[in-house]
């Protein structure tokens, strides 16, 4: 049944204009969590750990190391086989973000002109060894946090942060900030259109008639909140989030935290690759 609604869900989607589909796509991430698979089945609060010790993992490796991080693309790998995720999808958004990891290290090979390795007769900057290590360890953990997303939905993440006793006012002002993200998309998306059908010829489009949709903007989404808050009292909002889906920690849970973390430290510890390469050395 979950199956059937996620694929109408989907193909409502798609069939979408595109203005509006591009609005929808900030929460096609949550509608990917719909499905029913083995990842998705899992607890939210084994994710969240698998997830952040892959990030820590990750992050810890020194600034020089681009080899040792390779072997970690086999979390991803098996995320969207399991999760029966689109990997498009991810690498899209991935794609979006990755201006500012690129920013970040673009630099390094101006400022870092010491060489590390020769290639042929061609001399490796430790700058762009660097450089490389900074993309992939971004692409690493960027996709590690759409893909929990993705497996878990984002309310869903919340409410395993709160069992994982994260402190309730940092977990209920996470969820205001994703839910109503769609609340001031929909505003916006209002006035827009009714800007649109009021300008004909292109007139009406300057840059003063946007500083005042600005404004109209701001106007109507505190008038939105208040609504809403005075709505969220009358129903006896307490600031606590409550949920009415319960998980419980299985023995499918444990294995696969064990697992990841055995795996996350085999991975730091050793040479993985320089391992793989001395064996095929050995065998040709």
């Amino acid at each position: 049944m979950l199956c059937s609604e996620f694929s109408a869900l989907e193909l409502s989607w798609k069939s979408m204009p595109s203005f509006d589909k591009e609005y929808f796509s900030l929460g096609h991430l949550d509608l990917l969590s719909y499905q029913n698979t083995f990842i998705h089945r899992l607890d939210p609060r084994t994710k969240i750990a698998v997830t952040f010790v892959f990030v820590l993992t990750v992050v810890s490796f020194p600034k020089y190391e681009v080899s040792g991080l390779i072997p970690f693309f086999l979390y991803p790998v098996l995320i969207f086989s399991l999760g029966d995720i689109p990997v498009r999808f991810i690498l899209k958004k991935v794609l979006i973000v990755s201006p500012f990891a690129i920013c970040i290290g673009i630099f390094n090979p101006f400022l870092d002109t010491i060489t590390l390795y020769t290639l042929s007769g061609i001399h490796i900057s430790g700058g762009w060894v660097s450089f490389f290590s900074i993309l992939i360890k971004f692409v690493l953990t960027v996709s590690a946090a759409l893909l929990l997303i993705a497996t878990t939905s984002f309310p869903g993440v919340c409410y395993g942060l709160q069992r994982l006793r994260v402190p309730e006012i940092f977990v209920s002002q996470l969820l205001f900030l994703y839910r109503y993200l769609f609340v001031l998309m929909e505003e916006t998306m209002r006035i827009v259109r009714a800007q649109a059908v009021r300008s004909f010829d292109k007139k009406g489009l300057e840059i003063r008639t946007y500083i005042n949709l600005i404004g109209v903007l701001f106007i109507r989404t505190m008038e939105r909140s208040e609504r809403i808050y005075r709505a969220m009292l009358s129903r006896g909002f307490s600031g606590r989030i409550e949920t009415f889906r319960l998980h419980s920690i299985a023995q499918a849970d444990v294995l696969v935290l064990l697992f990841s973390l055995v795996l996350c430290y085999c991975f730091r510890r050793y040479d993985i690759i320089g391992m793989l390469d001395h064996v095929m050395k050995g065998l040709l």
